[in-house]
């Protein structure tokens, strides 16, 4: 797109439009153009990129995508361990409900960044734009790969969990029947190419093979929310509630209150999807209202109707150290058979399976949408193939297939056995919170007023809210680090790797940004045709004589 010449820029500006959205842009600079752009181009053109995807995605279609990847039940399948093993029936109560306020506090300031720049690159786009003068660079650089280990690492750590949940189902029919872990990875890596072969199609069968997905979770959910408390076989039913909500199973070394602490790598693992609107924004319509919306919406029904899974479980489950300690290796298969009769659990557990098949693929879907964004600021190595975007389906399709082989790389972490693998959820959680409290920092600790809000924003408790959420964030990292078992009792089955597979990659990238990354890599960058002068300028045809312009980390600006 482009203009040969023009004497009226108040014509080319009504052409353009206005953008209510923070810009790399500097002032005065206009993206070319030789048409009326759309709003949702006039606002993705302001940030400095080409509009380059269909925008088939909606408010429920991008809540859909978000929801699989929170995906409550597989998640909570998955997680039990961490809720119900380090203190009992109270620190799932009181922990989710503790831990959710602070979530949506971390969820709605991500969302008025979204509003503000609403594009795939998300919280490292905002972290580049809003960071000091000088450091924008490096606040993206660790944003980014922190982002992206923790997404990149999602799609495989939810499909083991799926694989071990059927290969469990095998060994209920049949007790004879014991999985190897060679099983385990085959069937994982059928499900990683199922998913990459759906990801990589076009934008609107995506948008409605998730919408499905998340429509079958969601009335999963309510279905298991009504069949456990209605078919549990105990006698009595239920527990009391001062068991429940005052009884502290304390099962680590630590006191209750840090036990209780513990309890919040389930949920944050579990709640960790709700940034995905932001990823697929640049695929969304109306997306600087629509994908913060997401955002929040995604957030604040998960909590709620995850909160109602943990009293559910809470109220009916019998013995946890049989839960957590099952010869099954599958604490929610283990609760479940425990609780209810082995038909209705084997049915509990076979809508588990198609939610955590749903969850996976939203995983995957937002992991390409990462490391496109992030190719297309040429981040990795091999940044130009990683960008491309499939010509017929319109979809980064090279960046599926990317994350799909690291992904079965990384699954030949399970022939080395449980303590290998298990680094697979100790990363995600920790690398996402981090990626998601960096930019909301910066917002509120070293921009202040200069921030242009979006057309959906928090108002003046915006820095509130991020700084609760902020604050939040530094109290978890250093507990999430902790193993459940001190001194002697700490072995290396028990050890919490999570300072090693998440802190190593990240000292290997800074230090590769402070000895070579530093010279080359600026932050986004912007890829439309631009003028650096007014408009009412000639500009010539010859795209060599086009001035050039490299986004300002340091200011933030808005067309």
């Amino acid at each position: 797109m482009a203009i040969t010449q023009t004497s009226d820029s108040e014509a080319y500006r009504d052409a353009i439009g206005p953008a209510q959205v923070t810009s790399v842009l500097p002032d005065g600079d206009n993206p070319i153009a030789d048409y009326k752009m759309d709003a949702d181009e006039r606002v993705i053109v302001a940030l400095g990129y080409k509009q380059e995807f269909k925008r088939e995605f909606s408010l429920w279609t991008t809540f859909c995508v978000s929801f699989a990847v929170l995906g409550l039940l597989p998640s909570f399948a998955s997680t039990l361990y961490y809720g119900m093993g380090y203190a009992g029936t109270a620190g799932m109560v009181w922990g989710w409900i503790i831990a959710m306020i602070f979530i949506q506090c971390v969820a709605m300031g991500m969302a008025e960044l979204c509003s503000a720049m609403p594009t795939s690159g998300g919280l490292y786009y905002a972290a580049a734009v809003l960071a000091p003068p000088r450091y924008g660079p490096f606040a993206a650089w660790i944003t980014g790969w922190s982002s992206w280990i923790g997404q990149v690492t999602a799609a495989p750590s939810v499909n083991f969990s799926l694989s071990a949940m059927i290969l469990a189902c095998g060994s209920i029919n049949n007790p004879s029947y014991v999985p190897t872990n060679w099983q385990v990875f085959l069937l994982t890596t059928l499900i990683m190419i199922l998913h990459a072969a759906i990801s990589s199609m076009p934008t609107k069968r995506v948008a409605q093979f998730n919408s499905w997905g998340s429509t079958f979770n969601i009335i999963a959910l309510v279905i298991v929310l009504i069949t456990i408390p209605a078919a549990a076989k105990n006698t009595p039913r239920f527990k009391s509630s001062h068991e429940v909500w005052g009884h502290i199973t304390n099962l680590t070394d630590f006191p209750d209150g840090v036990a209780v602490l513990m309890t919040f790598v389930g949920v944050i693992w579990t709640m960790s999807g709700y940034d995905s609107p932001f990823h697929l924004s640049e695929e969304c319509s109306n997306a600087n209202i629509a994908s913060p919306r997401a955002i929040v919406l995604t957030s604040g029904v998960g909590g709620l109707m995850g909160w109602f899974l943990q009293l559910v479980v809470a109220y009916t489950v019998v013995d946890i150290d049989k839960v957590i300690n099952s010869d099954l290796g599958q604490p929610w298969a283990s609760y479940l058979l425990q609780v209810l009769h082995p038909n209705a659990a084997m049915a509990v557990l076979g809508l588990t399976i198609v939610c955590g098949f749903s969850m996976g693929q939203g995983c995957m879907v937002a992991a390409s949408r990462v490391t496109y964004a992030y190719a297309r600021d040429d981040c990795f190595p091999l940044s130009r193939y990683w960008k491309r975007v499939n010509s017929y389906t319109q979809t980064p399709v090279n960046a599926v297939i990317i994350n799909a082989v690291l992904g079965i790389f990384m699954c030949l972490l399970i022939l080395a056995g449980d303590v290998a693998i298990g680094a697979l959820f100790s990363i995600g959680a920790i690398a996402q919170f981090v990626a998601f409290a960096i930019p909301i920092f910066i917002r509120v600790f070293f921009v202040g007023n200069r921030f242009r809000k979006g057309p959906w924003h928090l108002g003046p408790f915006g820095p509130y809210i991020g700084a609760v959420g902020c604050a939040f964030v530094m109290l978890m990292v250093p507990i999430l680090c902790l193993p459940s078992a001190t001194g002697s009792d700490l072995t290396a089955s028990l050890m919490n790797w999570t300072c090693l597979v998440w802190g190593g990659p990240m000292l290997a990238v800074t230090i590769w940004y402070i000895v070579d990354a530093h010279r080359w890599f600026t932050g986004p960058k912007v890829n439309v045709e631009h003028a650096i002068h007014d408009i009412a300028e000639i500009v010539s045809d010859d795209p060599d004589e086009q001035p050039s312009v490299e986004p300002s980390s340091g200011d933030v600006k808005a067309n």
